[in-house]
């Protein structure tokens, strides 16, 4: 491999670039852990704290375009840069908040600036990408997954101390932002490139990639509803004491990391249309088996299930659609996350109003119908042929080597 700079080896910018996503990953399930404590220092009902939960996704959903509009202006490792530290400085206010009102400002600071750095890393990652001749973009999100896990151990951990969250999420950003600033200068200095100026805004998604974005918009919808209500779950639908309420977020987590670090081995061996049907059937089974049974051993698996099933999809769904549309990958892309951030925006308040209005039970038996609806529009894709493995490959190799030295370039 060669150096990237006068500095930067493909290896550091590797490991520079994982740990932007171990930033994301611990600092979004930093807060997730947090959920049921500010719940009720605030003395939210579920109707109420559905409300404020909509803010999140709302930040992130409205920051698209304006994210877009910087990556073409800067680097997307000065954009990178930025977001972390917002991010960071919105969960450490989040745990002062005392008034709803706070709560829902600093969770749409929050997303917004998640926004920013996700989508910049996202960048970075495929820019990391180009400098190997194997496939490595999955472990990032593998990385994304184990920070998410620890993160949510750590929460219960301090649940059970009595540390209050205005402490926990300060120490952390602290941290975050640490590793952010230091290992920032090993991130790629990529000059930004113009977009095609006749398609700078949002593109909606043609037929082929509206089935992509439902999939997706189903994926996120259940894994919002697991981010937001699997502790408080746990804690009054299971009916466990409030300190090991964060023990439901923790297998679930636990349960995705698993799936996205061998998903590619079982898609490679099995093919994504049936990776993707499974994955719907065991989101329709695990969230099912924990409305039905809510005790603890049950719904635990329940939340296993859901983790296995969630793990791949969005990454299966996107690799599809850059295959198949008529656009070219990154607006193919775009438009289907855009269409999944819906998901993930709508899916977990409704959960909130169905539990004010009949129970929790009701409404993660409701949420499990997107599993289903998964496997429904599974069978509308068209058979999707498997890139080759680079290793195999001898052009793939090529094309690789050349989009490694133009980065350099």
């Amino acid at each position: 491999m060669q150096d990237v700079s006068g500095q930067t080896t493909p290896r550091q910018a590797r490991v520079a670039i994982a740990l932007f996503f171990f930033v994301s990953g611990f600092g979004f399930s930093t807060w997730a852990s947090r959920i049921p404590t500010i719940q009720h220092t605030l003395g939210l009902d579920e109707a109420q704290l559905g409300a404020v939960l909509f803010a999140l996704p709302s930040g992130l959903l409205l920051a698209l375009p304006v994210t877009g509009l910087l990556l073409r202006r800067f680097s997307s490792r000065q954009i990178m840069l930025v977001g972390a530290v917002l991010y960071n400085v919105a969960l450490a206010l989040l745990g002062f908040t005392r008034h709803t009102w706070q709560l829902v400002a600093l969770l749409f600071c929050f997303g917004a600036s998640r926004n920013l750095l996700n989508i910049s890393m996202n960048a970075q990652s495929v820019a990391v990408q180009k400098l190997y001749s194997r496939s490595i973009i999955a472990s990032f999100h593998g990385i994304w997954s184990v920070a998410g896990f620890a993160a949510a151990a750590v929460g219960a951990l301090l649940v059970r101390l009595g540390i209050m969250p205005d402490y926990h999420f300060v120490a952390v950003a602290v941290a975050l932002s640490a590793v952010a600033v230091y290992f920032f200068p090993h991130s790629l200095p990529i000059e930004p490139a113009p977009t095609e100026p006749k398609r700078t805004g949002f593109v909606w998604p043609d037929k082929a990639l509206l089935k992509f974005g439902a999939i997706a918009f189903a994926c996120m919808a259940c894994e919002g509803t697991m981010y937001d209500w699997s502790g408080i779950y746990f804690q009054k639908a299971v009916q466990v004491p409030q300190e090991s309420a964060a023990i439901g977020f923790a297998v679930y987590m636990v349960a995705m990391t698993a799936g996205r670090f061998f998903g590619d081995r079982l898609v490679s061996r099995f093919g994504v249309k049936p990776m993707l049907h499974y994955s719907g059937l065991l989101m329709t089974l695990g969230l099912g088996l924990a409305a039905l049974v809510p005790t603890p051993v049950a719904a635990g698996l329940g939340f296993v299930l859901v983790g296995l099933g969630v793990s791949c999809v969005v990454p299966m769904v996107f690799s599809m659609a850059g295959r198949t549309a008529a656009l070219s990958s990154g607006p193919a892309i775009a438009a289907v996350s855009t269409v999944g951030y819906f998901g993930f925006l709508v899916v977990p308040p409704v959960v909130g109003f169905v539990a004010e209005a009949a129970s929790l039970r009701w409404s993660f038996g409701l949420v499990a119908l997107l599993g289903t609806l998964v496997m429904a529009l599974v069978r509308l894709l068209e058979d999707v042929p498997q890139e080759p493995a680079l290793e195999k490959n001898p052009a793939a190799r090529a094309t690789v080597a050349a989009a490694a030295t133009s980065v350099e370039e």
